[in-house]
């Protein structure tokens, strides 16, 4: 009831904000004004990045074609460049495409050049800072970072990089003191798009769900109202509301028919619910149009989940074998589950010595180490996963089976049972697994252990 009644707040502010957009409109008319003509894409997402949200993928294309054909007449222009770098990067990201990357950090350096952040070195600074984080690179990520709000301690566009890099490394402290600095320097969908992430990772629930309906009430695009919109399914999912999920998916997906994130999240929800066709079919969609590796994954263990193991294998493959950017967490997980634990190890161990701590490679590391009968070692990682603060079903369940493994029965129990309290249809493969292994060490005893 708490949902609905938020999920109506959200509608009627945004009723609210096209009523008054529409007075505003017809008080300049009778005023004797014309309205001013409203913006072309281009303006719409230079308009979208200066806010720091995401412009309409047509937008988008537009910006980039017109700064492409800008800087052939002007190639000295250090603020196009900066905005095509940027731009590029967004569209590498949004479309899961690596070589923009490689566009994007060509141009970026013609837009550094050695150029002092008074003359828009900064724009390029933040941009090849989002750009070493959109390929996983979150040392150089927080330098560029850092370089910016040392130069300028109140831009507040360095503090949503700050908080992905430091979230990267793991230095979960330093993540939420940049998020309460972003808080204080500037307000809008994007920030309270970034508080629910920040509430998620710490746990809370309510508050992070709270801070997307804000976020979804908030949009002034449909590009923003898009992504918070799917930032609040993703929510739902993952607190076992695949109903309540489905329904905040369709609703990003009725302002973006092909959002890549939605229709994944759709899929995922749609096969919670036991609406399978549906599923394989938003998961085909989801890949077509933003073949993210996790997805990937999650796409072949419902194939594998549901007996299609030809179909699985060459998703599993498609992984193994594809070019990627942030993938190491997937990867792993593939290899724990789907073939290759010791190389899983091998690889994770690369990235945990890189400084890439995150709970999501924690959590993958601790899971390759126990698949390759390392359940000891294992323990560590699973424990820094879970006890940082995030509800992750996948993480319970992990730390659950690693613990059984070691004959710490009640702690192996307690985890178990905690992964399917928060979502009981949190994987087609893993769920099933978890709800075995926690009947296989059934109720725990009457009597006290002696000693105790």
């Amino acid at each position: 009831m708490e949902n609905r009644n938020a999920w109506r707040t959200v509608l009627v502010a945004g009723a609210g904000a096209t009523l008054a957009a529409t007075a505003l409109l017809c008080a300049a008319e009778f005023a004797g004004q014309e309205p001013p003509p409203p913006p072309g894409p281009v303006e719409r997402a230079v308009a979208a990045a200066r806010a720091g949200a995401q412009a309409a993928l047509p937008d988008l294309a537009a910006l980039i074609a017109d700064r492409e054909e800008r800087l052939r007449a002007r190639p000295d222009d250090g603020a196009a460049w900066a905005e095509l770098g940027a731009a590029y990067t967004e569209r590498g990201t949004r479309l899961g495409d690596v070589r923009d990357y490689a566009r994007a950090g060509e141009a970026l350096r013609r837009s550094l050049g050695g150029r002092p952040a008074a003359r828009g070195g900064t724009a390029a600074r933040l941009g090849l800072g989002v750009l070493a984080g959109a390929r996983g690179d979150w040392r150089t990520a927080g330098e560029w970072g850092e370089r910016v709000r040392k130069a300028e301690p109140g831009h507040w566009r360095a503090y949503p990089l700050l908080i992905d890099a430091y979230n990267g490394l793991g230095r979960y402290e330093e993540a939420r003191k940049a998020m309460e600095r972003l808080e204080e320097l500037h307000t809008g969908a994007v920030v309270r798009g970034r508080a629910a992430q920040s509430y998620r990772d710490r746990g809370w629930r309510e508050d992070a769900d709270a801070a997307a309906l804000d976020a979804a009430a908030l949009a002034e695009t449909d590009a923003e109202g898009t992504a918070a919109l799917a930032r609040a399914g993703d929510l739902a999912w993952e607190r076992g509301e695949p109903e309540e999920a489905l329904g905040r998916y369709g609703a990003a997906l009725r302002l973006d028919r092909d959002h890549g994130p939605s229709l994944a999240g759709r899929a995922r929800a749609l096969a919670a619910l036991g609406r399978t066709d549906e599923a394989v079919r938003d998961w085909r969609a989801a890949l077509a149009r933003l073949p993210l590796p996790e997805y990937v994954l999650e796409a072949g263990e419902l194939y594998e989940a549901l007996g299609r193991e030809e179909e699985a294998r060459a998703l599993y493959e498609r992984l193994r074998t594809g070019t990627w950017a942030r993938a190491e967490a997937a990867l792993g997980l593939l290899g724990a589950d789907h073939g290759d634990p010791a190389g899983a190890v091998a690889a994770l161990r690369a990235q945990w010595a890189r400084g890439h701590r995150s709970v999501e490679v924690a959590d993958a590391l601790g899971w390759a180490l126990f698949r390759s009968g390392r359940a000891e070692e294992a323990l560590g990682y699973a424990k820094r996963a879970t006890d940082e603060g995030r509800r992750s079903a996948l993480f319970s369940y992990h730390r659950g089976e690693i613990e059984r493994a070691l004959g710490l029965t009640g702690p192996a129990r307690r985890r178990l049972a905690e992964a399917l309290r928060i979502s009981p249809v949190f994987s087609p493969l893993h769920a099933p697994r978890a709800a075995e292994a926690l009947a296989a060490l059934g109720e725990p005893p009457d009597e006290l252990p002696e000693g105790l």
